[in-house]
């Protein structure tokens, strides 16, 4: 299969691209900085591209390096979080250009890259769009407040999923969300109790497993529906 992911040059988009090219299929890796991907580099089954998914003319120099050659999935990786104070952002913190940022990348970065990918998911064979969203983005569990610009920027991301499962269902298009857990990266830190491997090896799982029949849905990488 041909996939693509963004946000590869670190953290899951990067284990990513490791595991689809070991296990044979072909990586089209979107990176901001190529020649910051060194990990990347010389990987057999990968090639690294330029991608900044919150830059329309960079989307679509993307697009055509690619090509239009049919793609079977995409997956939808990169992501920020505010960096003035991250994660555990509270309300009088918020600088709204900063929320913007983050809703720019995390939310419409995702539908940039997917519009400018359709012609070419249309033609593949497993026609799936896969977002990685965040328990964060979850509504019913959040229990905790805070990270208003990164929680607000996931739910936006699970509901152009679930529009698009609607819109692109005749197409045989599966969109989906899909929970890494709190995984041990750059943004989840080092407390986090989920190895990248782990969680990637689930991701794989569970998008593997998916069909039309899950398009709109929110799935956890251990395997259950995670809470909208």
């Amino acid at each position: 299969m041909r996939v693509v992911v963004t946000g590869a040059n670190r953290g899951i988009g990067l284990e990513l691209a490791r595991q689809l090219a070991r296990r044979g299929d072909q990586v089209e890796a979107g990176v901001r900085d190529p020649s910051a991907a060194g990990e990347l580099a010389g990987q057999p089954g990968v090639r690294v591209h330029a991608l900044d998914v919150a830059d329309a003319g960079s989307v679509k120099a993307f697009a055509a390096a690619v090509g239009s050659a049919p793609i079977d999935m995409v997956f939808n990786v990169a992501g920020v979080i505010a960096k003035a104070s991250g994660l555990g952002q509270l309300a009088e913190d918020l600088t709204l250009a900063e929320a913007a940022r983050v809703f720019d990348v995390n939310a419409l970065g995702a539908l940039r890259v997917t519009i400018a990918l359709l012609p070419a998911v249309r033609k593949g064979t497993a026609k799936k769009l896969v977002h990685v969203t965040s328990g964060m983005g979850s509504i019913e569990d959040n229990k905790s407040g805070g990270a208003y610009a990164y929680r607000m920027a996931k739910v936006a991301l699970n509901m152009m999923s679930r529009s698009l499962s609607v819109d692109l269902r005749a197409d045989g298009i599966t969109s989906v969300v899909i929970n890494p857990g709190w995984v041990k990266t750059d943004m989840g830190g080092a407390s986090a109790p989920t190895p990248v491997a782990e969680s990637v090896a689930g991701i794989l799982r569970e998008v593997d497993r998916a069909t039309l029949a899950d398009s709109g849905e929110f799935l956890n990488w251990k395997g259950n529906r995670y809470p909208w």
